[in-house]
């Protein structure tokens, strides 16, 4: 996903003569896929099985995407079939965490779901100086090298992975999953999470991207090398704070890596270029504090009958975020910058925008997590 960000100005912009709005829409539209194919993914992983044959058949689809949008067609055409792409993406995405899920027993949950996202994470923080390298003579060649990686991935799929033991026969019905939100109400939390952290990673994408190159006058190799700063932290530290969260408090985990990482973002274009790496690695390893713990919470509150449901939820909810954040960034940035020409002003109130509503959510999610922590240590809880 993250290969053609540090090109993201030539390959959309320069190459389309577009706004930088609808730049930001590009990282956008193909979350738009995903938050309608997420949920079905989900239901269908509940509901017959046969997951790794799921995965296979999308990340199929998702490499022919990849190549498809090197064609020389145009910006509507292009935008459609970068939605197509971010449907097939999270399809097989979703089918992943939900046989993940149940590999292991509910104690062991945390470090399976850590490894998975941990893996899943590394691939997005290689992506960006990947798609630096790659596409600093060529800006196209990011979407060649991503197809190629989706198509190897399917095939490994399709050899290496067997459906587990967990997804027997006794499957839910359509009401049951399409009532799960509202039988289990405290799924809310952990999907409200998914949503704001994918918001302001949307602007990692997308926003920080745009204000490196236009403020820093950095090239893409270095502003690939900056994103992967973030997200190596943020991808290598799941694993043990995926072993943390069966250990100790969510709310702790949640709440207090969100405070961080919310303060984190707000500072980030107040830092100059030189501090950047530093300061970008502290914001990786913040992030990667609430993100298992927030997959692990989502397993724990839905009933293993409808877990892909749930985890389906959870990547839609992610994705919706992800569609939100480029866009409101784009958006608050122009509002501001345009009306004074002050650029550095503009990108200070977007990253403000992200920061301040993670440390919001964790204000107000503080007190129902702790409630639900309470209820799981009472007798008969």
């Amino acid at each position: 996903m993250t290969l053609p960000v540090p090109v993201l100005r030539a390959l959309v912009q320069e190459r389309f003569g577009v706004s930088e709005t609808l730049t930001s829409l590009f990282m956008s539209i193909n979350m738009v896929g995903a938050v309608l194919a997420a949920p079905l993914a989900g239901a269908l992983a509940d509901r017959f099985g046969r997951r790794p044959t799921g995965i296979a058949i999308a990340l199929t689809v998702d490499a022919a995407c990849f190549f498809a949008l090197t064609l020389p067609v145009a910006f509507p055409v292009f935008l459609a079939v970068r939605f197509l792409e971010g449907c097939a993406h999270i399809f097989a995405l979703s089918q992943l965490l939900a046989l993940a899920s149940s590999c292991r027993p509910g104690p062991q949950r945390g470090r399976v779901m850590g490894a998975v996202g941990g893996g899943l994470l590394l691939g997005v923080a290689l992506g960006a100086p990947l798609g630096g390298v790659v596409g600093d003579a060529d800006p196209i060649r990011p979407l060649y090298l991503g197809g190629g990686v989706a198509l190897v991935a399917g095939v490994l799929a399709a050899v290496l992975l067997r459906e587990t033991a967990a997804a027997g026969e006794d499957r839910p019905g359509a009401r049951e999953i399409l009532g799960l939100v509202r039988r289990h109400r405290l799924l809310v939390v952990p999907l409200a999470f998914a949503f704001v952290d994918r918001f302001t990673v949307g602007f990692y994408t997308t926003t920080l991207s745009l204000y490196l190159e236009r403020i820093h006058a950095l090239p893409p190799a270095r502003i690939g090398a900056l994103i992967a700063i973030f997200m190596l932290p943020f991808a290598l530290l799941s694993v043990p704070f995926g072993w943390l969260a069966e250990r100790t408090s969510r709310a702790l985990l949640l709440c207090g890596g969100s405070l961080l990482y919310g303060l984190g973002t707000l500072s980030l274009p107040w830092w100059g270029a030189g501090a950047l790496p530093g300061v970008m690695a502290a914001i990786g390893a913040a992030a990667a504090v609430m993100f298992v713990p927030s997959l692990v919470m989502t397993t724990q509150v839905a009933p293993e009958r409808v877990r892909a449901t749930a985890l389906g939820g959870f990547n839609a909810a992610g994705s919706l975020g992800f569609i939100v954040g480029p866009v409101t960034g784009g958006l608050v940035s122009e509002a501001v910058a345009l009306p004074a020409g002050d650029w550095e002003a503009g990108y200070r109130a977007a990253f403000g925008v992200a920061g301040g509503t993670e440390i919001l959510l964790a204000m107000v999610a503080l007190p129902l997590i702790l409630a639900w922590e309470r209820r799981a240590r009472a007798p008969g809880g």
